[in-house]
């Protein structure tokens, strides 16, 4: 699977009292950008439900006119349910600002949980495999 990439624009109505990125803002363009990758591969996002976002921290704020970029990837995935990876970089900087998993559960119209049957393709690298390794001891 490769990645989803999306970026954003940090403007005025993003900031906190600080004059930066409001960390709500940036949680929600997170899940967004998470969701998105899921929706890709199911092709059913009305069946996509967010059940727990894990470990998203921030280490340097965001600052208008910054464009937030958002690169996401499977990181596990269960029958029912599957976890996204998201890491997040700002203008042209491979820093990472940020990083986490999302897990999601496929859900029917009632909202029972039912197979998405996802297949996760070997990881095609170093990093891969450790984000695999990772999201593997979140619920322990």
């Amino acid at each position: 699977m490769e990645f989803v990439k999306v970026s954003r624009l940090v403007k005025s109505e993003d900031l906190n009292h600080h004059g930066t990125l409001f960390a709500g803002r940036m949680a929600e363009w997170f899940v967004e950008a998470c969701f998105i990758c899921g929706a890709k591969y199911t092709k059913k996002p009305e069946n996509i439900v967010c059940v727990n976002i894990h470990g998203l921290t921030f280490t340097e704020p965001g600052n208008e006119g910054d464009i937030i970029n958002l690169e996401t990837r499977f990181a596990k995935v269960g029958r029912t349910s599957f976890t996204v990876y998201g890491k997040i970089t700002k203008n042209d900087s491979n820093k990472i600002l940020s990083d986490g998993f999302i897990t999601f559960v496929f859900v029917d119209e009632n909202g029972k949980a039912i197979p998405h049957n996802i297949v996760l393709d070997e990881p095609i690298d170093e990093e891969d495999r450790k984000i695999r390794e990772r999201a593997l001891k979140l619920n322990k």
